[in-house]
């Protein structure tokens, strides 16, 4: 038994994880279309201000998983005997402050914003030596951003979902979800066309309002999973079957009479420890080696299992909260 190991990926999953490199530097190319696109046409407008710096704030997940995936499959050292599993834990951690942060200080700027009645005229922009209401060139690049949004996250959900990654399903779905963000916008820029001066400062409010809405839920469920949260179901908080799973393949081992499992997540990967109460205990030494392999193929993502032979179990089933 080998100890202090590499975790190894099967062939699919880590094709995935180098589809996830390249869905990251896709991201940072598109986006960063995107924020230009925004920057170029955003005049005095609140709403699209803040658009544009959602637009930047996109541009964190991407580099945040960059280095989490160079960084988290590397050799245990003697420094960290556990690994760097907790990589992908940290970056998604980073970006759920940074939203929530940035997105609370936006709200509360167009909140002052709407209290003050500030108002953002939208001018002329000349086309071709013609001039034209320079609100159709903004709706322009926030429809591009829409069209962005909404393709990058319907491109890495798939690889979220097989890879089992919180931090890239967490930036697809906020991928996903800008489109309403840039629909406030949107009606935000009409509203000041129509003379409607609140519209702007209330698109960006609640344009702040999703960003506050994003880091919160990110930060709730990535704090979960360094507390050592039992793995639940990805994007969801109900909890995994894999720990039963796990016990009653242990308790059908003809070996065994009871079994207690505990599991934690670490990243992309599971880890945790088998309490078995033995009904012989001949050869318990194989017999325990056998069985850590045995319930460790159950799940690709189970890294270790500290397989322990104990005389009885108290208190083996939990409460569920």
């Amino acid at each position: 038994m080998r100890i202090g190991r590499r975790f190894q990926f099967p062939p699919e999953q880590q094709e995935q994880r180098r589809k996830t490199v390249r869905l990251s530097w896709l991201s940072l190319a598109l986006l960063t279309s995107t924020a230009i696109a925004v920057y170029l046409t955003l005049g005095q407008s609140e709403a699209m201000k803040t658009a544009w710096i959602e637009d930047l704030l996109a541009l964190v997940p991407p580099i945040a998983l960059i280095i989490a995936v160079r960084i988290e499959n590397r050799e245990p050292t003697e420094r960290f005997p556990y690994g760097y599993f907790r990589a992908v834990s940290i970056a998604f951690l980073v970006i759920s402050a940074v939203l929530l942060l940035a997105g609370a200080w936006l709200l509360f700027d167009s909140v002052m914003k709407l209290i003050e009645g500030a108002r953002a005229p939208i001018g002329t922009m000349p086309v071709f030596g013609r001039p034209i209401w320079a609100g159709w060139a903004m709706i322009a690049a926030l429809t591009y951003c829409v069209g962005i949004g909404v393709l990058l996250g319907r491109l890495k959900l798939p690889v979220a979902e097989k890879l089992n990654d919180r931090a890239l399903a967490a930036d697809a779905d906020m991928n996903k979800a800008g489109w309403m963000s840039e629909g406030a916008a949107i009606v935000g820029i009409v509203l000041i066309g129509y003379g409607r001066w609140w519209g702007d400062a209330a698109a960006a409010a609640f344009i702040s309002l999703n960003i506050v809405r994003d880091g919160w839920v990110n930060l709730r469920q990535v704090v979960t999973d360094l507390m050592d949260e039992s793995p639940t179901k990805l994007g969801e908080t109900e909890l995994e079957s894999l720990p039963g799973r796990i016990r009653a393949a242990a308790e059908r081992l003809p070996w065994v009479e009871k079994a207690a499992v505990r599991l934690r997540e670490s990243g992309h990967v599971i880890a945790g420890e088998v309490f078995l109460v033995p009904r012989v205990e001949e050869n318990l030494v194989a017999n325990v080696e056998a069985a850590s392999e045995t319930l460790c193929a159950l799940d690709w993502r189970i890294y270790s299992l500290t397989v322990m032979p104990v005389s009885r179990l108290d208190g083996a089933d939990m409460p569920r909260h």
